[in-house]
């Protein structure tokens, strides 16, 4: 298949606009998942994953029962269904934050889960509660089912490059509050605390979340500082020199306001291959800050996964 048909075009000037709906939505959504999960390390339990419809939370429970939340692109809905047979639905269409989260919370007790979720916007500055939030948002599916059409590609890449990694590496997941992509690698080693900062968010949540060291790369869809879809990839502590540090592929710039490396999509979409110009990005960020931070990259890195061979041992 053609690479461009496989990786969809990011570039209508719709996508701001939905993706800034959608942040708030999937927020709704995560905070549900928030008040129902006991906490897991560097926030994993709240995350989303990238389904064969859209996001979903995965399996919630709730007293004995469990469900689901997943954001169906293809259906145009939100659909929740529970393990005792339950379903119901909210429709993903142009309107008021207040609306879909009053909308959100009667589904949900529509098929008995009667929850209660902080209502406030995390990680973005100057954020009306869920509640109050009665401005008219945009919403353009065509553009809401292309960024996930792109999150499946992405997932794929981020996928088989996490399996390189021996050491502790997060899941391949989307988080709602800077919502982005992201897979993170951790050396093994404490870090120092993190100075946090961050926009509604509890520092303390955030000196959980970067507690040992990492390196992590990620997808926006743009905004938060950057103008278009990017791919991204930071280290937590940066090392000395990793902001000059050679990367591939030409293009691949070091952003000085940000403290990351950015590659746009649309260099990635229009490679002779895209999986092998993005895996180069994520490969080598991640040898920039191991190397300079010296990781031991012997013990913690091994052979690119295979589907059905075993990973030798010994």
């Amino acid at each position: 298949m053609d690479a461009h048909n496989t990786w969809p075009d990011l570039s209508s000037a719709a996508l701001q606009p939905t993706a800034e709906t959608l942040q708030l939505w999937t927020q709704i959504v995560g905070k549900v998942r928030l008040a129902s999960m006991p906490w897991l390390n560097h926030s994993w339990h709240v995350s989303l994953h990238v389904s064969a419809r859209g996001l979903t939370t995965g399996l919630i429970t709730h007293d004995t029962v469990g469900f689901e939340m997943e954001f169906d692109f293809i259906a145009g809905a939100l659909v929740i269904r529970t393990s005792d047979g339950g379903e119901a639905g909210v429709f993903l269409e142009a309107g008021a934050v207040a609306d879909f989260h009053a909308a959100v919370l009667a589904a949900l007790a529509g098929v008995g889960i009667d929850i209660k979720i902080d209502g406030a916007p995390n990680e973005i500055a100057d954020a009306t509660p869920f509640a109050r939030d009665t401005r008219a948002r945009p919403y353009d599916p065509d553009a809401a089912r292309a960024f996930w059409r792109a999150l499946v590609q992405i997932d794929r890449v981020f996928s088989r490059f996490r399996t390189r990694f021996l050491g502790k590496c997060s899941p391949v997941h989307f988080f709602w509050g800077s919502f982005d992509l992201a897979v993170t690698r951790f050396s093994g080693r404490r870090a120092p605390p993190h100075p946090g900062g961050v926009p509604n968010l509890p520092d303390r949540v955030v000196r959980e979340a970067y507690s040992h060291e990492v390196s992590s790369a990620g997808f926006w869809p743009g905004g938060g500082g950057t103008p278009e879809p990017c791919f991204y990839a930071y280290a937590y502590p940066a090392p000395e020199g990793f902001s000059a540090a050679p990367v591939a592929p030409a293009g691949a710039r070091f952003d000085t306001a940000l403290g990351e490396f950015l590659l746009p999509y649309a260099q990635v979409r229009a490679a002779a291959d895209p999986d092998a110009t993005l895996t180069a990005f994520l490969q080598s960020t991640y040898e920039a800050a191991a190397d300079l931070a010296r990781w031991d990259r012997s013990a913690l890195e091994c052979g690119e996964g295979r589907p059905g061979v075993v990973r030798p041992v010994g």
